[in-house]
């Protein structure tokens, strides 16, 4: 059985490097930091004479009045939309803000951390593996198909200094519902990155881990270079690129291990972990570990191909609680197995993952999937 649901999607393409046309879209990035700096200065100094904020509306019309003008001829460089769009960046900062999901305003941001600027709607045109952007052709690396409307495009550069385009794209997606009939609950873990409920152990690499002498390396390289000088910016790129690849070395593993995962099981129960917490008590294993990352693209697996994934609630009792009576116990993290006065003897984690999938099953969370949307994902 299989159903046909419009999503929004992602599509990321590298730029083929031409330095003498790159120029112009680092330049348009440089003119949208401009924009964002102005505007933070501006928002800033109205509230201290009024105490209100500057709308959405009153920024657009403000910042196509500014480009007509003398002063900020330079935003001219850059097109009428995509100056609007970095507005939108700014009230979408301040609304999260206002709505207590972000614990300070934005802020300044220096021109060289600042990475890209969107094409809303027009500004731009797309043929075949070219695009052209005020009136200069761009060849980008197409090494797949965008099946639908496009959207939006972001013109991004990452921290080695490459240039990305990003299609946002509005498409329709067949969603193939094979059963396994399965359903399985899994714990995370430092030592073992998965348990399911059967025993089975998954294991990650810890990437970051296998690579910390080579980051190391370049770190101290790094700090010995002069501030601002050629030598400096290359050993910042070369750092850059040595935690890029450890990055999408993770992401690739993440990937496998969710596809591997919705082949077998229908239905999966996790934990709602405070993460932010655990890398406060456990620091940089738990980044490298990279358990949001990789819940973020199971759902979205999960999703293409049918499967639920569930997360009960962080503070069902699930370690501590024998899988077999129900009996409470004190364990300590140096306690890893666990001995009931009912006779089983069990591996805390496998455990947990026994408990997370009956608290999972029993409280009706499987009935809580929603199909109308997708979790977003860039591809």
């Amino acid at each position: 059985m299989s159903d046909s649901i419009t999503i929004r999607k992602s599509y990321k393409y590298r730029l083929y490097r031409c330095d003498k046309k790159d120029k112009k879209l680092r330049h348009m990035i440089f003119v949208a930091s401009t924009i964002w700096n102005h505007f933070i200065a501006l928002q800033r100094r109205y509230y201290r004479l009024t105490g209100k904020y500057i709308s959405l509306y009153d920024m657009n019309k403000h910042v196509l009045m500014l480009r007509k003008t003398q002063r900020f001829a330079l935003w001219r460089d850059l097109h009428s939309q995509a100056c609007q769009d970095v507005c939108r960046r700014i009230d979408d900062a301040y609304q999260r803000f206002f709505s207590k999901l972000a614990q300070r305003p934005p802020k300044f941001r220096q021109a060289k951390k600042y990475r890209s600027f969107t094409f809303p709607q027009s500004g731009y045109k797309v043929n075949g593996q070219t695009v052209t952007i005020a009136g200069v052709e761009y060849k980008f690396v197409k090494h797949r198909d965008m099946g639908g409307q496009i959207k939006t495009l972001t013109v991004k550069r990452d921290a080695v200094g490459r240039l990305w385009l990003v299609f946002s794209v509005v498409e329709s997606l067949s969603i193939e519902r094979t059963s396994t009939g399965k359903s399985g609950g899994f714990d995370f873990g430092l030592k073992t990155f998965l348990t399911d409920d059967e025993g089975r152990q998954h294991t990650s690499p810890l990437f970051f881990t296998q690579g910390l002498k080579r980051v190391k390396q370049l770190s101290k390289q790094l700090s010995r270079k002069v501030e601002g000088s050629r030598r400096f910016k290359r050993a910042r790129r070369t750092l850059a690129k040595a935690h890029g690849d450890v990055t999408n070395q993770r992401r690739d593993h993440h990937f496998k291990l969710a596809h591997k995962l919705c082949h077998e099981y229908d239905t999966l129960y996790f934990e709602d972990l405070n993460l932010t917490g655990m890398k406060a008590m456990w620091g940089r294993k738990v980044s490298d570990l990279g358990f949001s990352s990789f819940m973020s693209i199971l759902e979205w697996v999960a999703f293409k191909r049918g499967k639920t994934v569930v997360k009960i609630d962080r503070f069902a009792s699930t370690t501590k609680v024998c899988s077999n009576c129900g009996k409470r116990h004190d364990l300590t993290l140096r306690d890893r197995t666990l001995h009931c006065d009912c006779g089983l003897v069990i591996d805390r984690d496998h455990n947990a993952a026994i408990n997370i999938k009956t608290v999972g099953a029993s409280t009706g969370y499987q009935s809580e999937r929603k199909d109308a949307g997708s979790p977003a994902l860039s591809c």
